[in-house]
């Protein structure tokens, strides 16, 4: 059979084509043409009476003083180094804890017998996704207030002698940040591994009960080592966020009185860039998290291909 030239096959594969347009156009538009935006990271642009496409290529070029500026920061302790140390611990704990918590949610609901206890229970911890961090703000400062039903718990109980402000205390802000966060998002995030597991031979299962395997080494010798390469693969697209983490969690958690660990790199960036009006150095600090986190998938992935056969490219 003859090969198809390339017109014939885009001609034949037109709808879909079609059906993808909107979503490239999208990504182009939202995701490609605002990198032009990062040549002001080595301007001094400033908003003045001319229109914003003026004042972009008219803006004076100061070349890496921003760089050097947020490196001075950095390494002299100042503001952007509390925001950074913070970004990265909370990112390294929602891609730990927050990470391994949906494989062993899966695993759990895989295991489970009754049919019915198991929707219900994947239906229930789906739930929180779909509300709004608004809301989940809301519930967990009424929940850990100092009237709250946690300190209540804790005096009926004797575990505390004095009410606790949870909110209040700087120390307790990451753990209250990624528990809030794998309640929210437990339940989503273990979609794409019950579907890994659902894939998994069922023959493989039946083999090693005729070994006389238990539950627990079907888990161990079956489960885990299949759905590795998904594991392996989403961990590293992970890896990328660790500086990355957002900024709606912690302003909506955080307060004045835990800034020294709620301050992450993109409020502290929103507060400069928006609120000071220092946009040059805001896409500095962008840029340069852009770059740390391509670098860091790129390694991830290096040593994923170089220790085992999963990798994303």
């Amino acid at each position: 059979m003859p090969k198809k030239s390339l017109g014939s096959r885009l001609w034949h594969q037109r709808y879909l084509l079609l059906m993808s347009l909107p979503f490239v156009v999208w990504v182009i538009a939202f995701a490609y043409l605002p990198l032009f935006g990062w040549v002001m990271a080595f301007q001094n642009f400033k908003l003045g009476r001319e229109s914003l496409l003026q004042t972009f290529f008219t803006a004076p070029w100061v070349g890496l003083e921003h760089f050097e500026l947020l490196w001075e920061e950095l390494t002299n302790r100042g503001r952007f180094y509390f925001a950074f140390r913070n970004t990265l611990v909370m990112g390294i704990l929602t891609i730990t804890i927050g990470f391994i918590m949906p494989i062993i949610f899966a695993v759990f609901l895989n295991e489970l017998r009754s049919l019915r206890f198991k929707r219900i229970t994947q239906t229930v911890s789906y739930l929180p996704h779909f509300v709004s961090w608004v809301v989940v703000a809301g519930m967990v400062y009424e929940m850990l207030a100092s009237s709250g039903p946690v300190n209540d718990l804790l005096i009926n109980l004797g575990l505390a002698d004095r009410r606790v402000a949870f909110m209040g205390q700087p120390q307790m802000f990451w753990g209250i940040f990624i528990t809030t966060d794998i309640w929210k998002n437990l339940g989503w995030n273990a979609i794409i591994f019950l579907a890994a597991i659902s894939g998994v031979d069922p023959g493989l299962y039946e083999s090693a009960v005729i070994d006389g395997a238990g539950r627990f080494r079907k888990i161990w010798n079956i489960t885990i080592p299949c759905i590795m390469p998904v594991i392996v693969v989403i961990l590293i697209m992970n890896v990328g966020w660790v500086i990355s983490v957002g900024f709606e969690r912690q302003m909506l958690l955080g307060n004045a009185q835990v800034m020294e660990t709620a301050d992450v790199i993109d409020w502290y960036s929103l507060r400069l860039g928006i609120g000071r009006m220092r946009f040059s150095f805001a896409t500095a600090i962008g840029m340069a998290r852009s770059i740390v986190s391509i670098i860091l998938v790129l390694g991830a992935n290096a040593v994923a291909r170089k220790f085992g056969d999963s990798s994303i490219m």
